[in-house]
């Protein structure tokens, strides 16, 4: 290993261990997820400890919609390569279903993972299938056993999210999500995630079935509207945005181009952080 080889393996793996110190300490804690390399910039500057990716964020960046194949792998570890060299924070990435079905797949992507300088991923049990959206239960374990096994592998301590998908493709299923998550603790992943929770009833029944493991609870969605102190009373220990953020600068954007198609005015501007600001932010 060469001295700039082991000057990036050392520092991945304080990012580890300063992305498990968050897990492990009292209280909740957000980790927000910007799509490119600015938007991580910014996050970092307002004080953020750690980031997470966004599939769906990255695919709108690069005019490309959220499904199923519309971004390659290595697509999306040279976008989180980006994000991990834009600042010196611990990355989690979005390794949507470890792009493939088989449990070697999800090794493998966890291996790829690592190289591109992350110290965290989540593996979901979505299929990508419009006619069977969630993978069997063994078949779902089974995948994230081997993502966990590869895990432990590396020089340093990967946190393996895991995450249960039946809420975000129609399947309303608390109780066969809490057993996903049960059988993905016992698997050994580090932290348990049910994307689409809304109520404080179901995601304080999420915290009790796989306690101690950490939870993470996504806000940002539709109908979910829970503060951060809220949360934390829960028992929740991470808190994701997912795409929202994207959305939001995107949403912006479409209001502001609307405003000169439609009214022919640019009013927009006065709500533009100045470029004085934004650069010096960037500069920084």
């Amino acid at each position: 290993m060469t001295p700039s080889e082991s000057e990036a393996a050392a520092a991945q793996a304080e990012r580890a261990r300063r992305l498990r110190a968050l897990h492990e300490r009292d209280g909740a804690f957000v980790i927000p997820n910007p799509w490119d390399a600015g938007s991580a910039k910014l996050l970092a500057a307002m004080g953020f400890e750690a980031l997470a990716t966004t599939s769906a964020g990255y695919a709108f960046s690069i005019g490309r919609p959220d499904m199923e194949g519309a971004v390659t792998r290595d697509e999306t570890f040279a976008n989180a390569r980006a994000i991990v060299e834009a600042t010196e924070l611990p990355v989690s990435a979005d390794l949507e279903n470890g792009f493939g079905d088989d449990p070697a797949s999800c090794a493998e992507t966890v291996r790829m993972a690592a190289r591109a300088g992350l110290v965290g991923g989540s593996i979901e049990d979505a299929s990508g299938r419009r006619e069977a959206p969630i993978y069997p239960f063994e078949l779902a374990v089974d995948r994230v056993r081997a993502a966990v096994r590869t895990a432990r592998t590396l020089p340093f301590p990967f946190v393996l999210t895991a995450r249960a998908e039946n809420l975000l493709h129609g399947r309303i299923d608390l109780a066969d999500t809490i057993r996903r998550l049960e059988a993905y603790a016992e698997a050994g992943a580090d932290v348990l995630y049910a994307p689409g929770l809304k109520t404080p009833e179901d995601i304080a029944a999420v915290v009790k079935a796989v306690a101690p493991r950490p939870v993470n609870v996504v806000m940002g969605l539709a109908g979910a509207a829970l503060s951060f102190d809220e949360l934390q009373r829960l028992g929740v220990k991470r808190i994701s945005v997912g795409s929202s953020l994207a959305r939001a600068a995107y949403g912006a954007f479409l209001r502001a181009a609307h405003e000169i198609r439609a009214d022919g005015t640019f009013t927009y501007a006065e709500a533009a952080v100045p470029f004085g600001e934004i650069n010096a932010m960037f500069r920084g």
